[in-house]
């Protein structure tokens, strides 16, 4: 509050409309940026929500680092502004005397950029390394096709454009050319003038809003694809602290991205507890700082990108809950199998079904209980080998996961206009990619429907099986007390919803090949594909468990 009674700063007010919601803001968790703002990060305050208290509301607005101060008034006519509360670092108030109408303007530090070189005074390293990015070269992507005086596109292709000290031309302010540390960060120069002072400290955000406010509309839809997406939600609160560190590494952003940069266990326990609820956002896959050197382990070939770990790989991986995370890493590992993995399920485990989504050993044929003698392996998907189409053309599935479901299309300008097409829902919904060994699209999606039935077939035959012996050959005790559930987990998985299983003395009654046969059922069930990963895999795997369950109907 001193610094803004002594005048160190300038205050860019932004006006908002209250308005009342039944959601309300958890006052302990962190705050991310909420809003995607053209530009990336925003240069100036602005107002993201009025949400219910228990005793009145909160009014939450998202910018730069520095102090804030919120004014309100009940019309917009000749009233004066009123403060409410005091000047604040948490881009947050909360308000106990509320009037019948009410508007809102917040006051805070203006927008005073520096340019990355201020920056490298004392970031050299990753500043030298960012440098092969291409965002470093977002204006010239502009002057190769004569669009870099375009005012709609200079906000995301430089540093605060439209902005009192953000890039007016290349040659007025050359140091703001392009997309550098303080598009993503926010304005730095107060920061770079008394890098001793904590509020003026550039915000560290991981939130996909970051990158939403450009990476967004009809020519690239990446964020809002994103948003459309499984990685989007946090579906269960992780800041539990047995959550953190073993759910956390798969379903929270800022914890898996902690893990990936070496943080010890008790330090991200100690530092991510109010900060855990966050999606798997851009910067999770993405290395905003830096362009990696990768080796396709099928072709041979070089590339680079700025994701965090490689495309493609033949070795078997998964890590477990109780696995120390840095013993287990190895970026080389297929970016989605570093989540999307078995976790390490066994067959003898009998509290609760395998974790859901085994796609990655599904795909290398390694997921599952085969029985003595039986073999199974890669899918063709897998990329392991070549394929060859009618004419004898041979073909290799390079970039694994990315191939089907990351599927692009260019964007078309028409009439009429049709969006691009990035691939960041990770829906399967092009099915071009597949048209070199299946023809044309329409056979590959046809072929993925018909998969999808006859596998969801044998999955309801299996579990009818095992329907039948829980009421016909399930000791009394178990099924006199679980039903048609005695052959469950004791926590029961998605086919056998409502209820519990039988508990731990119970599960002593169940024989071997019971177990067996549920195990490899909802490995097929929750690899979700029904077959399309690796169908001569899942089909082997729903065989065997016909069998088993078939051998104990005939004792």
């Amino acid at each position: 509050m001193s610094s803004m009674q002594k005048g160190k700063h300038a205050f860019a007010p932004v006006l908002a409309l209250v308005a009342l919601f039944s959601t309300s803001v958890g006052a302990e968790e962190v705050q991310h940026l909420s809003v995607a703002q053209l530009g990336g990060f925003p240069g100036r305050p602005v107002m993201t929500g009025v949400s219910k208290t228990t005793n009145g509301v909160n009014v939450t607005w998202d910018g730069p680092s520095g102090y804030y101060q919120l004014y309100q008034k009940s019309g917009l006519t000749n009233q004066n502004w009123l403060p409410t509360g005091g000047a604040n670092l948490k881009r947050i108030t909360t308000i106990t005397n509320l009037q019948d109408n009410a508007f809102f303007k917040v006051a805070g530090p203006s927008a005073q950029y520096a340019g990355s070189q201020a920056c490298a005074e004392c970031h050299e390293g990753v500043h030298s390394i960012e440098l092969s990015t291409r965002h470093t070269q977002a204006l010239q992507t502009l002057k190769a096709i004569g669009q870099d005086k375009n005012a709609s596109c200079l906000p995301c292709h430089t540093v605060g454009f439209g902005l009192p000290t953000g890039f007016k031309t290349e040659l007025a302010t050359p140091q703001l050319a392009g997309v550098q540390c303080e598009s993503c960060h926010g304005p730095a120069a107060a920061h770079a003038a008394n890098e001793m002072d904590l509020t003026k400290r550039p915000r560290k955000e991981i939130a996909g809003q970051v990158c939403g406010g450009c990476h967004t509309g009809a020519n690239h839809p990446t964020y809002d694809e994103w948003k459309s997406s499984g990685h989007f939600a946090v579906v269960e609160d992780m800041s539990d602290t047995g959550r953190i560190n073993s759910c956390g590494r798969c379903h929270s952003g800022s914890v898996r991205l902690a893990m990936i940069k070496g943080a010890p266990t008790n330090v991200i326990t100690a530092t991510l507890t109010n900060d855990a609820n966050v999606g798997i956002t851009c910067a999770v896959c993405h290395d905003p700082h830096q362009t990696h050197v990768w080796t396709n382990v099928m072709t041979g070939l070089v590339y680079t990108n700025q994701l965090r770990q490689s495309l493609s790989s033949t070795n078997d991986f998964f890590l477990t809950t109780s696995d120390i995370f840095t013993n287990k890493y190895n970026p080389n590992i297929n970016i989605c199998a570093q989540c999307h993995n078995h976790r390490g399920a066994s067959w003898t485990s009998s509290s609760r079904p395998p974790h859901h989504s085994p796609q990655y050993n599904m795909l290398l044929g390694t997921v599952g209980v085969l029985p003595a003698g039986v073999s199974s392996g890669p899918a063709a998907h897998a990329g392991t080998e070549f394929l060859s189409d009618e004419s004898g053309r041979l073909f290799l599935v390079t970039n694994q996961c990315v191939t089907c479901h990351m599927q692009t299309k260019d964007y078309q300008h028409g009439p009429p206009e049709v969006a691009a097409v990035t691939g960041h829902s990770f829906k399967v919904g092009l099915y071009e990619a597949c048209a070199d060994c299946h023809g044309n699209g329409a056979n590959a999606e046809g072929l993925v429907k018909l998969f999808h039935e006859i596998v969801a077939n044998q999955i309801q035959q299996v579990k009818g099986s095992l329907d039948t012996w829980a009421a016909t050959k399930a000791p009394g005790s178990l099924y006199a007390t679980y039903g048609t559930r005695a052959w469950e987990y004791t926590t029961p998985g998605d086919l056998s919803p409502g209820g519990l299983g039988p508990n731990a003395a119970g599960q002593l009654l169940i024989p071997d090949n019971i177990k067996k046969a549920r195990f490899n059922l909802y490995m097929v069930l929750y690899d979700g594909s029904y077959g399309t990963h690796n169908g001569p895999h899942a089909f082997t795997l729903l065989d065997a468990a016909r069998n088993w369950v078939q051998q104990e109907l005939n004792k």
